[in-house]
């Protein structure tokens, strides 16, 4: 996959935040040696958190996340900083654009401390040191002009320093396979499937197959059974979209491992043990809980939609209850969770790593269960354990509830 191709959701996020007219806009322009951003002298130009797709060595495809100041005012320009600091939540990376000549203020240590807080690697970035010939004495502090380039070139090798470790998982599904291995994936073709093309994860994990050496078979849940049956061995595994989980168990023999893309995603991206323990919740929910239903994408809402009509039914079909259904959808993950009783997310395909993983964070600090798509279809077909087979360590935490 080129650097150009890379999905969004597996780029490092660089965010940069400062006050107004700090320089965030330019300092874009100045790393990527695009105009990239919009940069003008009038104070509060980037008015909405703006994301940029790109490349940027040493570090690869990235996305640049350019701010509005920190300093905006106003009814307006308080739900602009509010917007501001909600990319935190996404940030792998952070950059403090400061102008060079006033220093640091209170509005960049409040930053700064949010930051901290959330164990985010962070720059300090002094910018317009044409204008001034002050140096400030910080640590992991840059100096820089984005109109003379001075100090760019340093900048960009202090942040390729920050770059994330690698992941706790780094692989989708390869990592559960061996070399020459049969993998059969399982797509289902409908009125939802995008035409002419297959999903994020559905690709992701067919390429991440491909890097491991495995063989994937891709076949829609109509010919499975008679896939397996010409297939002349058994599969290593049986990967399945999750709301074909109930044809596709009963055609997939017990003594083959089976589970599903979105499962997969909750440990790549999520916390799949954390997801599992919030599978308790189905069992104390009460008539007129208040529900929410997440997905990281926007997209076409159909007839029979996964998250507004789908799993509504089984909630209630399972519990036998009522509930309060909302629903959320890209980057509109409530700011208040407190008045859920329980948070039923997709598998973050769309979303990097960090943004998923602080959803799951905030939901566990405010005392709100939160389950998998995948875990929770699972849990709904009677067939969750059989799911979490190639995981034995979930299968611990399950047996444990």
């Amino acid at each position: 996959m080129s650097l150009n191709q890379t999905p969004r959701g597996d780029r490092i996020h660089i965010a940069l935040f400062g006050k107004r007219n700090a320089g965030k806009s330019s300092v874009i322009n100045a790393l990527t040696n695009q105009e990239l951003a919009i940069v003008s002298d009038i104070r509060g130009t980037t008015t909405d958190p703006v994301y940029k797709s790109m490349e940027l060595l040493p570090l690869g495809p990235v996305v640049m996340i350019d701010t509005p100041g920190l300093d905006d005012e106003g009814e307006l320009g308080e739900k602009r900083v509010k917007k501001a600091k909600e990319v935190l939540g996404k940030a792998d990376i952070a950059l403090v654009i400061m102008d060079a000549d006033q220093g640091m203020t209170a509005f960049e240590k409040d930053i700064i401390h949010m930051i901290e807080e959330r164990k985010i690697p962070y720059l300090k970035v002094y910018n317009k040191i044409d204008l001034t010939d002050k140096r400030w004495e910080e640590e992991q502090a840059q100096f820089v002009s984005a109109v003379t380039k001075e100090g760019i070139q340093e900048l960009k090798e202090a942040i390729g320093g920050l770059a994330p470790a690698e992941k706790e998982i780094d692989q989708i599904v390869g990592d559960l396979v061996d070399p020459l291995d049969f993998v059969i994936l399982v797509v289902p073709i409908d009125k939802a499937a995008p035409k002419g093309r297959l999903i994020l994860p559905q690709q992701q994990t067919i390429r991440d197959l491909l890097e491991s050496g495995a063989a994937s078979i891709v076949v829609r849940e109509t010919e499975l059974a008679e896939t397996l049956k010409r297939l002349g061995r058994k599969p290593s595994l049986v990967v399945t979209d999750s709301q074909a989980f109930g044809k596709v168990a009963k055609d997939v023999p017990e003594d083959i491992l089976l589970t599903s893309f979105s499962i997969l995603f909750a440990r790549f991206k999520g916390d799949l043990e954390e997801e599992i323990r919030g599978i308790r919740a189905l069992k104390s929910l009460k008539d007129g809980d208040k529900i929410l239903i997440a997905e990281g994408c926007t997209h076409h809402r159909q007839c029979d939609d996964i998250g507004t009509v789908k799993i509504p039914r089984w909630l209630r079909q399972y519990t036998g209850k009522e509930f309060d259904i909302h629903t959320s959808s890209g980057g509109g993950f409530p700011e208040d969770l407190e008045s859920y009783q329980l948070v039923i997310h997709c598998g973050g395909c769309m979303l990097n790593r960090r943004e998923m993983k602080s959803r799951i964070q905030r939901a566990a600090k405010a005392g709100v269960p939160i389950v998998n798509y995948g875990i929770f279809i699972a849990e709904v077909q009677g067939i969750l354990r059989r799911t979490l087979g190639p995981f034995p360590q979930a299968l611990k935490i399950l047996d444990e509830l």
